[in-house]
């Protein structure tokens, strides 16, 4: 009876190691990693055939090749590992990380960081003046039922209400006053751009009846800040965090606004209505913007650009 044939040795370079990657897992918007299954050609030496006298040269090479081939599967994971753990990402996944995140900083920053005790609005004021705002009173988190006219509540509606905060300041002469709020809304990234884009369309953030109302506190400068106190106002939709930011303005000693203007108008050289000569655009836009930039730079430190 004839031998059966030896198995054929395997040709030069072949014997090389095997990598597989794990598949990121996804846990609360937040994208993970598993652990790496890898194994080299020495794991099995014992159950894979071998040449019987391979060349020195040939064996030389294909030690070589398998090295290289680890070495830089090892550079390629571990790069692909790196963006995973820091969020470096420009893609889709990495403003969705953002975007996630920023829904739950209602609760989970302190409101000194959202609200400062003092903001410091370098050139904001009329003309390219300097202003200083202090803040006076802060609203405890709260739905949105009393905290707009019902004009406005119906146009925010569609994003929803998660959560609204609201804080009220003064400027240096305490003769203004300026309430500004975050809501916190339940609105997806595509919502919110809808949103936004309607209120720009529409022109909805400079309607008189669309106005925010102000938060008015006993016992402070703020107190005889009513809806008929009013002056000046800007609401801002952010496309990449499910918030929008607004202000309000008016004067500390209750008297009654008739001619309203918004803030984008009021800031405009050579405008010379009350709201603008008092400065009151100023107040709205200028705290609105620097609690804005806060915001950012909590959700995305690196993307911040110095004001």
């Amino acid at each position: 009876m004839s031998r059966a044939p030896a198995p054929a040795a395997p040709a030069p370079g072949t014997d090389r190691p095997y990598v597989s990657f794990a598949e990121p897992e996804t846990h609360h918007g937040f994208e993970g990693f598993d652990t790496f299954d890898t194994y080299a050609p020495g794991d099995h030496a014992t159950t894979r055939p071998h040449p019987a006298h391979p060349h020195p040269r040939t064996r030389h090479r294909t030690v070589a090749a398998a090295v290289c081939l680890v070495l830089g599967l090892g550079l390629i994971g571990g790069a692909v590992t790196g963006s995973w753990l820091t969020g470096d990402s420009t893609g889709e996944d990495g403003a969705r990380t953002s975007f996630t995140t920023a829904a739950g900083l209602w609760h989970s920053v302190p409101v000194d960081r959202l609200f400062p005790p003092t903001v410091d609005g370098q050139g904001a004021g009329p003309g390219g003046a300097d202003r200083t705002w202090t803040r006076v009173a802060v609203a405890p988190d709260s739905g949105c039922a009393d905290a707009f006219d019902p004009l406005l509540r119906q146009a925010l509606a569609p994003a929803g209400c998660l959560r609204l905060l609201r804080a009220t300041y003064t400027d240096v002469t305490h003769s203004q006053v300026t309430t500004v709020g975050m809501l916190f809304t339940k609105a997806d990234a595509a919502a919110t751009t809808a949103l936004k884009t309607r209120f720009k369309q529409q022109g909805l953030d400079r309607r008189a009846d669309l106005m925010p109302r102000p938060y008015a506190v006993k016992g402070t400068v703020a107190a005889a800040f009513g809806d008929a106190q009013r002056a000046s106002w800007t609401v801002s939709v952010l496309t990449d965090a499910p918030v929008v930011v607004y202000a309000v303005s008016g004067f500390a000693d209750g008297r009654v606004v008739t001619a309203p203007q918004p803030a984008a108008d009021a800031v405009r050289p050579g405008v010379t209505t009350a709201p603008a000569q008092a400065g009151l655009g100023n107040d709205a836009q200028g705290l609105a913007d620097r609690v804005e930039r806060s915001l950012r730079r909590i959700v995305n430190p690196a993307s911040e650009k110095p004001s």
